[in-house]
């Protein structure tokens, strides 16, 4: 699986500007962490789903990006991250290739011979939504920020289904294992001259950001309320410019574990190849 270690890599640019010229890896009021980490996750799913190939080289199904979709029971909405569909108007010059490039997205040698090998995946207008990605991330005031971060991933998963019952909804989430973490809020005109520092009781912090994720609600079958599938990917990340590094250690969920990214992969490509074998 590639997803995980292409967002660590991609991250560990500074890419991100904000209104001080100050350059971070990571900004919460950017969405480039949660763009990087779906577009590796479509990557990770196209690799491993023969019949998704199919459809995409096919031209049946397509992609969209920032989809509003509506809760037909409660009238709600919610703007999801990307999104699987069935083209819904003619298809745009936009390709999953073209916005890696857009993104910053690096890719090793074997990487991107991998991805080259893949039909060309485009942007459409959205018709029907077969699976919508939510990624959030919990990188610093873990404790504090857990309700908002249980509330807006909870919400997706109603949306979604509220929409589509039969649509694919999936969760990746990030989870910050650093002792300390330079925070963009905290430093915006000091950062260069006096940097003020968040430190974390690790690994306890980033354990209760895991716990509150795992009580998200799941679901085996259509019908039932919850994501279908979720992963947990831990990472130690200061945002001070050097390396993100991958965690595969506890508390990072193990090879096996409902939560682990690769199961997340295993389960996704499952549950397509089955609700969508009829599709087209």
């Amino acid at each position: 699986m590639n997803g995980p270690a292409i967002l660590a890599r991609t991250l560990s640019s500074t890419s991100i500007r904000d209104r001080y010229q100050n350059a971070w890896q990571y900004h919460s009021r950017s969405d480039h962490h949660s763009k990087v980490a779906c577009w590796g996750v479509i990557f990770d799913l196209m690799t491993s789903t023969p019949l998704l190939r199919r459809h995409v080289e096919a031209g049946t199904v397509c992609f969209g990006i920032n989809h509003e979709m509506r809760d037909f029971v409660h009238d709600r909405k919610k703007n999801l991250d990307l999104v699987l569909c069935t083209p819904g108007g003619p298809a745009t010059d936009e390709t999953l290739a073209s916005i890696a490039e857009d993104y910053g997205i690096e890719l090793t040698e074997a990487e991107r011979t991998a991805f080259d090998e893949l039909p060309r995946l485009t942007r459409a207008p959205v018709g029907s939504v077969l699976m919508a990605l939510e990624a959030k991330a919990c990188m610093t005031a873990h404790q504090r920020a857990l309700p908002r971060l249980y509330d807006e991933l909870n919400s997706s998963h109603l949306t979604v289904h509220g929409a589509s019952d039969q649509a694919i909804a999936v969760a990746f989430t990030m989870v910050n294992l650093a002792d300390s973490y330079l925070s963009p809020d905290l430093n915006k005109k000091n950062r260069a001259d006096d940097p003020q520092w968040s430190r974390h009781k690790q690994p306890r912090d980033a354990q209760l950001a895991i716990d509150k994720i795992k009580q998200l609600p799941r679901r085996s079958k259509v019908g039932d309320v919850g994501y279908d599938a979720i992963s947990i990917v831990v990472i130690n990340m200061a945002n001070d410019g050097s390396d993100v590094e991958l965690i595969g250690r506890p508390p990072s969920p193990p090879k096996g574990d409902i939560y682990n990214y690769e199961n997340m992969i295993a389960r996704l490509s499952g549950i397509y190849a089955t609700r969508f074998k009829d599709l087209g």
